[in-house]
This record gives C-alpha cells, sequence and structure tokens, in this order.
C-alpha cells in the first residue's frame, strides 16, 4: 500500500509539473505571435536556420539530463515546427510517396506542424522551390553506405537554387511483409536502398529475387498486395500502407546515415559553425583542378567533400562539388573562390549554412 501511495504521489508531482509546463510554452507562443508581427511586411524568413542553431546550442548547453540531448532537440524542433505554424504555415516539397525517407527526414527536421508536400522527383522538389510553390525542398544528398544522390548533383546544375541548411537523418530499413518470411518469393525497394542491404540480402535471402522499385514506400505498397513479396522500407512506411514489420535494422551498418539539403531561394545567415557547397567546372589545362583545390588549401580552408558528375552538356566534361569549411561571407572563402576561378570556365557557391549538428 505505502508503494502504491509514493506512486500516486509521483505522478502528482508529474500532473502539476505537465500543468506548468503548459502555462510556460502558451507564454512562449504568445512571445512567437509577437515576433511573427514584427516579420510580417519584412523580408525576414520565418525559417532562419541560424537562429534555430542558436537555440538549440543554447537549450543543449543547459541540458544536464536525465533526457538526452537527442530527446531535448527532438522536443525543441516541434515547438520551432509549432511557432512556424503560428507565424507563417510552412509548405515542405520532399520525394513521394508518403513513409518514404525523404518524407521521415522532413518531419524530423522540420516538426510536424508544416505541410509536407510529396513530388515523384528530385528534380521536381527542386522546381516547387524555384517556382514558390513550397516554401523549402528537402533532398538526399549524400548516404554513408552508398554515396552520393546523383538526381540531386544533376538538379543542381538545371535550377538556382540555394542550399539553406542540412539534416542528418539516421536510416534504419525493416523488411516488411504480410506473410512469413518462409514464404517469400521476392523483395522489393529502390536501388538505393538495396545497395545498403546487399550483404544483409545475400546471407538471408540469397535464393530470393530482388527487385527494384522507384521508391522504397512502393515497394511496401507491393508488399501490402502479395503475401510472398516483401519489401525493404521504414517503419513509418508499414505503419502508413499496414504492412508488418518482419525483421527490424536490415541494413549493412548500423551507422547507416543520409545527408540531407534543404533548399530555398534565400541565402542563410552565418551561425557559429558553418560550411559551403560549392559547384564549378576546371578549364581545360594540365592540373587544373589540383589548382582549384590548392587555392582552399593555400587560404586555410578545409574541404570535407568532392564530387563529380558529367556537365551534360560536352563529352568528357565534368562538373565538380565541394564542401568547404566556412561561410562564404569569410574572407578566407572569398579569397580561395576568387584564386580558383582563375582555373575554372565557371564557379559558384551553392550556398553556406549551419554544419548539422546531431543525427536526427
Amino acid at each position: 500500500m505505502e508503494d502504491q501511495n509514493n506512486l500516486d504521489e509521483l505522478r502528482q508531482q508529474i500532473d502539476e509539473l505537465d500543468k506548468k509546463l503548459i502555462e510556460l510554452l502558451s507564454a512562449r507562443a504568445r512571445v512567437v505571435v509577437n515576433v511573427g508581427k514584427h516579420k510580417r511586411g519584412t523580408d525576414t524568413p520565418i525559417y532562419a536556420p541560424h537562429r534555430e542553431r542558436a537555440v538549440l546550442e543554447r537549450v543543449l548547453a543547459e541540458n544536464k539530463g536525465p533526457l538526452s540531448n537527442k530527446t531535448i532537440e527532438a522536443i525543441y524542433r516541434e515547438l520551432m515546427s509549432g511557432s512556424f505554424q503560428i507565424e507563417q504555415p510552412l509548405k515542405i516539397a520532399h520525394l513521394a510517396p508518403s513513409g518514404s525517407f525523404s518524407h521521415i527526414a522532413a518531419i524530423r527536421h522540420f516538426g510536424s506542424s508544416v505541410e509536407c508536400i510529396g513530388v515523384p522527383t528530385i528534380e521536381r522538389v527542386f522546381r516547387e522551390v524555384a517556382s514558390g510553390h513550397c516554401s523549402y525542398g528537402l533532398v538526399p544528398y549524400e548516404n554513408s553506405t552508398s554515396g552520393s544522390i546523383t538526381d540531386t548533383l544533376d538538379a543542381f546544375q538545371e535550377h538556382d537554387i540555394t542550399i539553406y541548411a542540412e539534416a542528418l537523418i539516421d536510416i534504419q530499413h525493416c523488411l516488411l511483409c504480410n506473410g512469413t518470411t518462409k514464404e517469400i518469393t521476392r523483395i522489393a525497394s529502390k536501388p538505393q536502398v538495396i545497395s545498403q542491404c546487399r550483404k544483409w540480402l545475400t546471407a538471408m535471402f540469397s535464393n530470393v529475387e530482388v527487385i527494384e522499385t522507384a521508391s522504397s514506400a512502393q515497394a511496401v505498397k507491393l508488399a501490402k498486395e502479395d503475401p510472398h513479396t516483401a519489401a525493404i522500407g521504414s517503419e513509418l512506411a508499414a505503419h502508413t500502407y499496414g504492412v508488418e514489420i518482419a525483421i527490424e535494422n536490415v541494413q549493412d551498418r548500423p551507422d547507416n546515415i543520409t545527408r540531407f539539403l534543404i533548399l530555398a531561394k534565400e541565402s542563410a545567415l552565418p551561425s557559429t559553425d558553418d560550411k559551403s557547397t560549392i559547384m564549378f567546372t576546371t578549364k581545360h589545362k594540365p592540373g587544373a583542378l589540383v589548382d582549384v583545390l590548392a587555392a582552399f588549401r593555400d587560404n586555410g580552408i578545409n574541404l570535407s567533400h568532392i564530387d563529380k558528375r558529367p556537365s551534360g552538356r560536352t563529352n568528357w566534361d565534368y562538373t565538380f562539388y565541394i564542401d568547404a569549411d566556412a561561410h562564404r561571407d569569410t574572407a578566407g572563402l572569398q579569397s580561395a573562390v576568387k584564386r580558383a576561378s582563375t582555373f575554372c570556365k565557371s564557379i559558384k557557391i551553392l550556398g553556406s549554412y549551419p554544419k548539422a549538428g546531431q543525427v536526427l
């Protein structure tokens, strides 16, 4: 009986704290309303990555536990999402359909109060932002297992869009089916997902047909219709389409992370820790690429990523993409880009933005 009394007392304390939390959240929301009034009629964006970064850094520094930093960040992302809804509802374009990993990334980064708009292709995400139909877009850029997303790289050559922020998303794949695993005759998913689970598939289902689909969510739809078909997809897709989770965490690497870029028409202000993504095509001269990279080295700028794609205009002409650990407003990066441009046919800073913090 004494244990029950102690438990009741603790629950009462939680109820009282919940009441205080609601009062504080409501007070915070009233301040947000006033912020929205000040922003109206100005060019101040509703979503500002540098401000988001500052808020998260401050609250995480105050966190003494027992809740983890990941939990605190998730709570505050939802708070900021609710603030967007109060100030001005946001539409976020992402690769469809519902339940896709791009959809999951949009929810984890922007929270559940924004309107997520699924579109059929990555290139369409760019167009939705460029046309102003959506406030922002979210596209996959690179995966820690399977590498760069070529559709995203190519779209930067066709659209004048700014990289506004980035997000690191923990990707956990599940085997989904409505039959038993012994009855599975084929497994479906999108090519990138299959490549991230290749070793697991070979070890567990070496004699099962593997088929490629346009998206992981489309594969889940196939699994819903046929008990002999399984899909590799997300937990959200399983719940969305009514398919059972047979096996969790089937990716080859436990730390399977995809880096997503947030696209906008405006530029992000500097934060405490930024990077810039730069696209360039070198002149056809010996050592031109080395000279471009040396321009950043000589100005003390670290390069954390490099990739290339065919330019799409001239055979054997390549466009390079690099990430530089500095904001475009810093003197060092400006000097590096100016020097590098002498070895390039074209060079463009696609955006400067805060580095992602924790993996979401």
